[in-house]
């Protein structure tokens, strides 16, 4: 036994001695989780940049595809994607397993494409030689979204409707650019409610339509002063029928008998100052009197030159359109009127209701005011024939205030226009009235509205397109 032990101490020694064969087979045992890992560092590598490669083309498939992915079927959507993804993937290295595109329109547009790919490898395809598990291809996938039209967009076009427009051929060339101007918003528009336009036609007055004429929000006092008749009666005590503004309703034997409010033909007039400049709700409840006016309310006036009657926000295009073919040039110019109103379009109150803003989206309001005259007249101040400074100032005053950098301070952007062919002088007014100098615009010709209009549509679409 201790013989046997002797021998084999012995062998031990020399196998530790030995600098021959066994240290090439120790070396060749410890080589091969090595020679994998480099191995493997090499295919991985080549996966990582064929996979780079492959975000690049995916990212320019999906903008690609923004472009007209809303006209598309889902089988066009698939084969424009694909055609897209392999003009750019340049790697004859890696074979295109698949390609795919899904178009939604949830809280936005957005076009994702996804694709799959396979890399051969080169190391890792061995290891079976080794009789470990091999590899022959990495499998790569990845995909790309591009998402526009998170944007929403309101605007009001404040339409100059007053009896200059028929010079020139101004009024059929403001119908023109205005159906235009409508069918780029509509197509601005994925999906109902991207896009909601208000009309406001304008003159002296404004037309909050006769179908209001129960409405708590209007004070009838001068309308009642002004509308009605004359009757005999037996007896007319003084005091009897006196109106707010202190006129007598009796005289001897006659009183005055107000019109029933039906007859009224729905045009409103400037409400009190300063009331006129913003958009403060009308108070039902009001009996604060400023000028023997309920400050808050609209006044009713049966103006003879009344426009047509304004529409608040919609997407009903069809309706939108029938009323631009109804307007009609007539009565003296009062901007201020039109733009107050066009804002309260955006806001709401009155005969208008703003629909509910959605959280997923952000949204721009635009005012777009088109006036192809000076003031003239309003409720307190002007004939309708000279041009008053004393309806200007209520847009813009002295000291920078008025309706419009109320407008601007609200976050709307403003537009003006003015269409100038009677050798007026330039409006200072809409100049500075304007968010900034490139959204004044100075026509000399009717033709030029219809460009004019065309480029502001253009800016509007790009607008909520690239938001």
């Amino acid at each position: 036994m201790l013989r046997s032990w002797t021998k084999f101490r012995r062998a031990l020694r020399a196998f530790r001695a030995a600098r021959k064969g066994n240290v090439a087979i120790t070396f060749a045992f410890a080589a091969i989780p090595a020679i994998g890992c480099i191995g493997a560092g090499y295919d991985y590598s080549h996966a990582n940049s064929v996979n780079a490669d492959m975000q690049v083309a995916l990212d320019s498939a999906a903008l690609m595809l923004a472009k007209n992915a809303a006209t598309l079927s889902q089988d066009d959507l698939n084969t424009k994607a694909h055609a897209y993804f392999t003009a750019d993937f340049n790697r004859p290295d890696a074979t295109v397993n698949s390609v795919g595109a899904t178009y939604t329109t949830n809280a936005g547009s957005q076009v994702t494409v996804t694709a799959q790919v396979q890399v051969p490898t080169t190391f890792l395809r061995t290891l079976d030689l080794l009789h470990l598990a091999a590899m022959e291809n990495i499998a790569i996938s990845g995909s790309s979204t591009t998402t526009w039209g998170t944007s929403r967009l309101r605007v009001a076009l404040v339409l100059d409707n007053t009896g200059s427009m028929a010079d020139d051929g101004k009024m059929d060339a403001l119908k023109s650019a205005t159906h235009s101007l409508l069918t780029q918003l509509q197509n601005a528009a994925t999906t109902n409610g991207d896009v909601y336009v208000s009309i406001i036609p304008f003159s002296r007055d404004v037309n909050v339509g006769a179908i209001n004429y129960s409405a708590n929000w209007i004070d009838w006092s001068d309308w009642e002063d002004d509308n009605g008749s004359w009757q005999q009666t037996t007896s007319c005590s003084a005091g009897y029928g006196h109106s707010r503004h202190g006129h007598s309703h009796c005289n001897n034997n006659w009183t005055w008998t107000v019109a029933d409010h039906s007859t009224w033909n729905g045009c409103v007039t400037d409400r009190d100052q300063n009331y006129d400049q913003n958009v403060t709700a009308p108070n039902p409840a009001d009996v604060s009197l400023s000028g023997n006016q309920a400050s808050t309310l609209f006044p009713a006036e049966q103006y003879s030159s009344c426009p047509v009657a304004m529409k608040g926000l919609s997407y009903d295009w069809t309706s939108m359109s029938s009323l631009v073919d109804s307007m009609q040039p007539n009565g003296s110019t009062n901007q201020p009127i039109g733009l107050v109103w066009g804002w309260m379009a955006l806001a709401g109150g009155g005969p208008f209701t703003a629909p509910a803003l959605d959280a997923n989206y952000t949204y721009q309001k635009v005012i777009v005011l088109m006036s192809d005259g000076l003031n003239t007249q309003d409720r307190w101040y002007g004939n309708g024939r000279d041009v008053s400074t004393d309806v200007d100032h209520r847009m813009v005053a002295t000291d920078g205030t008025g309706t419009c950098a109320n407008i601007k301070a609200a976050g709307i952007t403003i537009y003006t226009v003015q269409v100038n062919t009677g050798g007026d002088p330039t409006s200072t007014l809409l100049q500075n009235c304007a968010s900034d100098s490139s959204k004044f615009f100075l026509l000399t010709s009717s033709t030029q509205i219809v460009t004019t209009f065309n480029q502001i549509g253009t800016a509007l679409s790009n607008l909520r397109l690239a938001m």
